[in-house]
């Protein structure tokens, strides 16, 4: 009986059972071939609230608790010598979900055996000049890794400019969505819309998810709506600095603005459903552009149609489903919006698109086998030839 192929994958943002998807799906499409384990950190200060590691009952994939510190600062975050004792069990190959930049990217690459490949996942699109020690952090586990995952073209283009990139194997695979949760549902999206005590006969709803903040291109979506002759709705789904800001907007608009804050993950896909268009405007800035556009893709497999703008990666996740418009060109968002509010024609032609989009590129199962495909990939390169 041949042995199954052992994986450890590794990852901060682990510590949400959500975010453990990943790794449960390499699990289920990897079943009698691959035994994956996800290694979590115990505690994590997030953005938003304070996360003990959450279990949950039928996970795929084994799972390992590590104690971290310092989680207030992801760079300076660091796991504890536990990670050192697991990184030291018999596995076959070894990916790390953490940028090769950060403290704890390094210290996963410094305590893998070296008789062990080591695959990282990256975001990075843009180049940046870290200062030490994070520059050395990045050079010592890029010349460690025996090939690296880009979550995105725009990752993959940037990271081969930088040094020891281009000399390993590398492959862009997006991030996932479930097409199940996220799926068309006129109900869920009506029950939405009388609870923000909206009449359900009323105009479309322009709808927005998202961090409010300036570099999502939010002021000058207010104004595209501001000069938009179609009747809409607007719906914010979010939070950030910029709340009070929207709903100063929104108060002279009447009715017509609604800003959702405080929106659990689990109601996303009943709010998206309540959104005739998602628009996602982000505008690229020194030091940021969109890396993927998670909204997008629960977007589309939500059968929403999508207009966005050309920031970073988005015009690569949207492809061919949805409407590019010039992150600065409010004149074209005046327009676009007004082409799409104007059809529902199109906008069922839009749907359908994004619907075939999600399920055909982005859907857990395809984004587990592309992993697993290169993981294999990276095992054979090693292998003595026959």
């Amino acid at each position: 009986m041949t042995r199954s192929t052992k994986l450890l994958t590794v990852g901060h943002s682990y510590v949400v059972a959500l975010n453990r998807r990943l790794a449960n799906e390499i699990s289920r499409e990897g079943r009698g071939s691959w035994e994956v384990t996800a290694a979590a950190p115990t505690f994590l200060h997030g953005d938003l609230r304070d996360i003990h590691m959450e279990l949950i009952d039928g996970e795929s994939s084994a799972l390992v608790g590590v104690p971290g510190y310092l989680s207030r600062k992801i760079h300076f975050f660091f796991y504890s010598n536990t990670l050192r004792s697991v990184l030291r069990q018999d596995w076959d190959l070894v990916h790390a979900w953490e940028e090769p930049y950060i403290v704890c990217g390094w210290q996963i690459a410094r305590w893998t055996p070296k008789s062990v490949p080591l695959v990282f996942s990256t975001a990075q699109n843009l180049s940046k000049r870290y200062p030490p020690p994070f520059a050395q952090f990045e050079r010592s586990v890029v010349q460690r890794s025996a090939g690296w995952i880009a979550f995105g073209e725009t990752v993959e283009q940037v990271c081969r400019t930088r040094p020891g990139y281009g000399d390993r194997p590398a492959k862009t695979i997006p991030m996932g969505v479930d097409t199940a949760d996220f799926a068309p549902n006129l109900e869920s999206g009506r029950r939405v819309i009388e609870h923000l005590e909206w009449s359900s006969n009323g105009p479309p709803v322009v709808g927005y998810l998202g961090r409010f903040v300036p570099e999502k291109g939010l002021p000058m979506l207010m104004r595209a709506l501001d000069d938009c002759r179609s009747p809409w709705r607007a719906l914010f789904v979010g939070g950030g600095p910029m709340e009070d800001d929207i709903k100063v907007w929104g108060r002279r608009h009447g009715d017509r603005v609604r800003v959702c804050n405080g929106v659990s993950h689990e109601q996303v896909p009943a709010y998206l459903n309540a959104m005739d268009i998602l628009v996602a405007p982000s505008q690229t800035t020194h030091f940021w552009r969109e890396q993927f556009g998670r909204m997008l893709t629960e977007a589309f497999a939500c059968g929403i149609p999508v207009i966005a703008s050309d920031s970073g990666e988005i015009p690569y996740t949207v492809g061919d489903a949805g409407k590019i418009v010039g992150e600065h060109d409010q004149a074209g968002w005046r327009q676009a919006l007004e082409d799409v509010l104007e059809s529902p024609s199109k906008r069922a032609e839009m749907a359908a698109r994004g619907r075939e989009r999600a399920s055909q590129l982005f859907s857990w199962p395809v984004v587990a086998r592309r992993h697993l495909e290169f993981f294999d990939r990276v095992l054979a390169s090693r292998r003595p030839p026959p």
